[in-house]
């Protein structure tokens, strides 16, 4: 694998960073009986013997501490098909641009009461080849381009923030697709916003979860606890609910490797052809994310096995979604009359094992008579997931995507979380009023 990229960052309006990385090397697994030997080589040139090394750790380890064999599901050969067009390549535009863009885009975040600003901006190209010793040998390159702006806005010692970012699987056409000086003159006029919205008051409500948030909760509450290592550690609440209804018949939800979107791949890190996979469907628990091995020992599909760069394979998520509904936002907001409007995602923590969470909102909004109404800062979410999945009772048509790096096993990953907007029967709000 060869990664090459660059990082844009402006503080305050000053060019605080301009950094680029080269890396170049390779992952190598091999499996002995029931034991696995890794071993990273940054020197192309001694491949074979990182592969000899590989091998020879794993039948020591399965000689001196034997362990049931491993059995891998099967892999076809892949076919690498609609990969993404870049249509800008962000190297042809030169720094000076670059850098006089994010400028443009810090102006536009600095308006009154502003009094802190950030813009980043990244780039990066990969080119990935995978190889076996089942016959499998393909390549592909990709390119991923994003920027995150924000702001932070004072009066009289009380200060709000705001943030927003765009990353995706394109070239600097990014940029064309998305206004960004727009989106920074939002994310400027909501942190200011914020400074006269009232702390929310804890307690049960009905809630209506805009994309970004109820997209974080299917990634984070659902989609870690669909991760089939997982499973098998015992740690997930959805283990041996397989066709088990989990949540409201409105609930499909959806993990699609194959989007255009940041969390895109057209073969996993174990040679595996990327498609779609239901997890959901009308609320009930489909399939499982699956390595090879987890395949193997619970029967499924693999092609979700995922590395940072060279690193080991572990089982992830790609671009994760709630499937479209029927209902309008208007209908939501006639059909709770009075609750709470959440939305973004400020983070937060979940436990897939036991099932519970709890997620910072950006901001809401108190609903009342089915109309939005006094706005709200320093508000979440939380309950367990279980009941919130059965507490849904509208779904929107009016799906977002939202991008982001997960972290798991010590990497980080690119991934895409979305979802239409949704309405829950009864949840949990906290907030500081």
């Amino acid at each position: 694998m060869e990664l090459t990229g660059s990082t844009f960052i402006l503080d305050n309006g000053k060019l605080e960073e301009i950094s680029g990385t080269f890396s170049a090397g390779a992952g190598i697994r091999a499996l002995a009986g029931g034991a696995w030997g890794f071993t990273i080589t940054e020197d192309t040139g001694e491949i074979r013997k990182a592969i000899e090394h590989a091998s020879l750790l794993a039948a020591r380890t399965q000689e001196r501490t034997p362990r049931e064999k491993v059995t891998l599901a099967p892999v076809k050969k892949p076919h690498l098909r609609n990969l993404p067009v870049v249509k800008k390549d962000p190297l042809d535009v030169p720094v000076e641009d670059k850098i006089e863009l994010l400028k443009d885009i810090e102006k536009a975040l600095r308006i009154k009461e502003v009094n802190s600003t950030s813009v980043t901006y990244s780039e990066i190209k990969a080119r990935v080849h995978y190889s076996s010793s089942e016959g499998v040998d393909c390549e592909y390159k990709s390119v991923r381009v994003g920027f995150a702006v924000s702001a932070v806005a004072q009066r009289n010692g009380t200060y709000q923030a705001d943030r927003e970012s765009r990353f995706s699987v394109c070239g600097f056409e990014l940029f064309d697709r998305y206004d960004a000086r727009e989106i920074a003159s939002e994310v400027g006029g909501r942190a200011v916003a914020l400074l006269d919205a009232k702390a929310a008051k804890g307690g049960e409500f009905p809630v209506i979860l805009d994309p970004e948030l109820a997209g974080v909760f299917i990634h984070e509450a659902v989609g870690h606890a669909v991760e089939a290592d997982h499973v098998l550690e015992g740690n997930s609440i959805l283990s041996g609910k397989i066709n088990t209804q989990v949540g409201s018949p409105l609930l499909t939800a959806i993990d699609d490797p194959t989007l255009h979107e940041y969390g895109y791949y057209p073969i996993d890190s174990e040679g595996v052809e990327s498609r779609p996979r239901v997890l959901i469907e009308n609320g009930v628990l489909k399939s499982y994310l699956h390595s090879r091995e987890t395949a193997g020992k619970l029967g499924g599909e693999p092609g979700n096995a995922r590395a940072q760069s060279y690193s080991k394979p572990v089982v992830r998520m790609s671009n994760t979604f709630i499937a479209n509904g029927s209902s309008t936002f208007d209908e939501m907001l006639l059909e709770i009359r009075d609750g709470v409007y959440l939305i973004g995602s400020r983070g937060g923590q979940v436990n897939p094992g036991e099932g519970i969470f709890q997620f910072n909102a950006k901001r809401g909004y108190m609903i009342e008579n089915g109309k939005i109404a006094a706005p709200l800062r320093d508000v979440s979410l939380s309950g367990s997931t279980l009941e919130i999945l059965h507490n849904v009772t509208m779904v929107g048509n009016d799906m977002g995507l939202h991008s982001g790096r997960c972290g798991k096993a010590g990497q980080l990953v690119p991934v895409t979380d979305g979802a239409p907007h949704v309405l829950v029967s009864r949840a949990m709000v906290g907030g500081s009023g």
